[in-house]
């Protein structure tokens, strides 16, 4: 007999748009939860970050896999009153609008909490609930900024840079999902429910912790981890190198036939080489550009110093220790083009193993199952539908609309 899911028959209630929020509750629904999913009529507006498909993305089809869709007008009270029955009813309601909202919807905290006194409740925001912040529009490049961040990425003129990717969302949604999961397990043990403020800004700093200690400790300037370590460009592309113990500097420098910067005496200690790091990697940096970078990544490895080619997407697709470990899956997906590349989770299942959990819904694609599951009758379904409250897309409307 198979083993269940770890959080088989668990509810959730997820009123999250983007990325964070539906990040967290993607994995609840990957290890067995039963997510429902609210978002506006026109659809969670994480659908249409970056180039979309229909009513689907990239970011939607990866952070909303396994879920069912309810599509509602929350300006209606038709709408409010059925949320709150389905968030009442919940195990878990994860919400990501600003402080306030969900109260003036009926399904804030102490009003889910007095019908559900067990529930667990996680609230995703840019700078938290509380604080004078806790109303400013917050993106992940705000947060990257706001947090020092972009300080510890910088160009060679100095320029602090985002990351070009929503690093502080997806992030948020780890450290949600494991509050979460730990709150069930608590709830689980004692019945005891919990509120969880977790907010792009926390998450940030939580991440970041260690060169927030080493900013403090330094007077703003940290040392250096060891040296050599970086980025060096090559004759035809760049290589990142990592000397991290004198046996490995010292093959370093075997392997770029400098073996007087082993032998020298100003560079013979990890203490020398970080207090002279300005003088020393210039050196270093010019004889990586005497040849190629693949012609670099053999030498170093036969020498056992660590690197890896600085590569692009298509270069880890398509690399053979990637293939092997089965590092992505290629999935065929309902409105997507062709077959995508899907990153498998530690812990999980490889994806094509549970078609239920590989799709991500369509806009209220789930809208007349889940209120008809869930008590209404099929005439007062066809009646949200008909005045607006409702939505659904069908496959063939998504079709439609492409």
């Amino acid at each position: 007999m198979p083993i269940p899911p770890p959080l088989e028959g668990v509810k959730v209630f997820d009123a999250t748009q983007g990325v964070a929020g539906p990040h967290s509750t993607m994995l609840l629904a990957q290890y067995g939860a039963d997510v429902t999913k609210l978002e506006p009529l026109d659809g969670d507006w994480g659908r249409t970050l970056g180039k979309t498909y229909g009513d689907q993305c990239a970011h939607s089809v990866v952070f909303n896999r396994g879920k069912k869709s309810l599509a509602m007008d929350m300006k209606t009270e038709s709408a409010q009153k059925i949320a709150f029955k389905l968030a009442s009813q919940a195990d878990v309601v994860v919400e990501s609008f600003r402080p306030g909202v969900m109260t003036r919807f009926g399904i804030g905290y102490e009003q889910v909490k007095a019908a559900n006194p067990q529930v667990i409740y996680l609230s995703v925001t840019g700078f938290g609930q509380e604080g004078p912040y806790n109303r400013l529009p917050v993106t992940d490049s705000v947060i990257q900024a706001f947090s020092g961040w972009m300080s510890i990425n910088r160009d060679a003129s100095g320029a602090p840079q985002r990351i070009s990717m929503v690093a502080i969302d997806v992030m948020t949604g780890l450290y949600a999902y494991q509050a979460i999961a730990s709150a069930l397990l608590r709830k689980f043990r004692f019945g005891e429910g919990a509120y969880i403020d977790c907010s792009l800004m926390q998450s940030a700093a939580a991440f970041q912790s260690a060169k927030v200690i080493e900013h403090y400790l330094e007077g703003g300037a940290p040392q250096v981890l060891y040296v050599p370590v970086g980025t060096m460009q090559t004759e035809d592309g760049y290589i990142n190198v990592t000397a991290m113990r004198e046996h490995h500097y010292v093959s370093l420098c075997k392997a770029l036939g400098r073996d007087d910067l082993a032998e020298d005496p100003r560079y013979n200690s990890r203490e020398k080489r970080i207090a002279r790091e300005a003088e020393l990697m210039p050196l270093i940096r010019a004889e990586f550009t005497k040849r190629t970078t693949a012609a670099w990544a053999d030498a170093l490895t036969e020498a056992g110093v660590m690197n890896a080619p600085v590569s692009t997407y298509d270069h880890y697709l398509a690399d053979e220790h990637v293939k092997a470990v089965e590092s992505i899956s290629w999935m065929e997906h309902p409105g997507m083009p062709g077959t995508l590349p899907v990153s498998n989770i530690p812990g999980l299942a490889k994806i094509g193993t549970q078609d239920a959990l590989d799709r991500a819904p369509h806009i209220g694609e789930h809208s007349r199952e889940i209120l008809l599951r869930e008590g209404w009758t099929l005439a007062q379904v066809e009646e949200f539908l008909a005045v607006g409250v409702v939505g659904e897309m069908t496959e063939t409307t998504a079709e439609a609309a492409e």
